[in-house]
């Protein structure tokens, strides 16, 4: 039996779709695991169980993990308080520790050690507490950011033409979202044993600068990179209406972008899939008619 935790997340549902449609695993082997599983429905009707999970409700930790054999653990989105996330990842790997889970599949990030980013400590400390368990085998994937966080981006850039950067022109290997899932699922649905580290990331690392020549031509805009210190990227965001504290975990990706911690390309999603990721060019592409949407 393979688990999905937050299988009614954008993440989760792509993860489904290639456990049952691309992989051909068997509805009646997948469960689907959710706060909110009524939001599951769909897929209750294609035969998936669908089972109701809290981190934070013991309760649920204790039903949703039971006869799991191989479990996927999507990081959450707890960010409203430090440590929270944490907590809930730590409370699900000892929960299926408990239950007899074999193996758990984690999404984390490239090289959270001694990240500047504020959320890695979070991912640090789930990796520290998988390799800690009971859980006998377990697969972490450092999944690299998605090409799809533009779409949450670029409304605010093309109402000024303005895309304001603390990155110091360094270069991101970005991926699709839906490769991530792809490489989830395969993993989940396999038979692999054993404790292993995979880097994830798009097929080239691209500055913000070729990004944005890249959309310019694509879709008619005009673009331009406005580089700006971190404090002034914070302090920007909190005059357009951001809390302080979420402004600097924002402004903390571009630090760690700006360190180098994100470009590093490598070949694990194809030597997990067997299959190439998907370009920013053909992802841009592919989503012309969205991106032209947000304007």
């Amino acid at each position: 039996m393979f688990l999905v935790t937050g299988a009614s997340g954008q993440f989760g549902q792509r993860v489904l779709y290639h456990l049952l449609h691309t992989l051909g695993v068997p509805a009646d082997r997948v469960i689907a695991a959710s706060r909110h599983p009524d939001t599951l429905a769909d897929w209750a009707a294609q035969g998936v169980a669908t089972r109701a999970l809290d981190f934070e409700v013991d309760s649920t930790l204790n039903a949703a993990f039971a006869d799991v054999t191989r479990a996927l653990l999507i990081s959450t989105d707890a960010l409203d308080r430090p440590g929270r996330r944490l907590a809930q990842h730590q409370a699900a790997i000892t929960a299926m520790a408990q239950a007899g889970v074999q193996h758990v599949v984690y999404t984390s990030m490239p090289l959270p050690e001694n990240s500047p980013l504020l959320l890695a400590p979070d991912h640090e400390g789930t990796e520290r507490a998988l390799a800690a368990s009971a859980v006998p085998q377990w697969t972490v994937l450092r999944n690299h950011w998605y090409f799809e966080n533009l779409l949450a981006t670029l409304p605010a850039v093309f109402a000024t033409g303005k895309w304001y950067s603390a990155d110091e022109g360094q270069a991101s290997a970005d991926i699709a979202r839906d490769d991530l899932a792809l490489a989830a699922a395969t993993r989940l649905a396999g038979s692999e044993s054993g404790k292993s580290v995979f880097t994830l990331s798009g097929p080239q690392a691209l500055t913000r600068a070729e990004i944005v020549e890249r959309l310019n031509k694509a879709l008619g805009k005009t673009i331009d990179i406005v580089p700006v210190p971190v404090e002034g990227w914070v302090q920007g965001a909190v005059a357009a209406g951001l809390p302080e504290p979420l402004a600097r975990v924002f402004a903390s990706f571009d630090t760690n972008t700006a360190a180098g911690r994100v470009a590093q390309v490598t070949g694990d999603f194809q030597q997990l899939t067997g299959r190439t990721p998907q370009s920013f060019d053909d992802w841009l592409a592919a989503n012309r008619a969205t991106l032209r949407a947000l304007d």
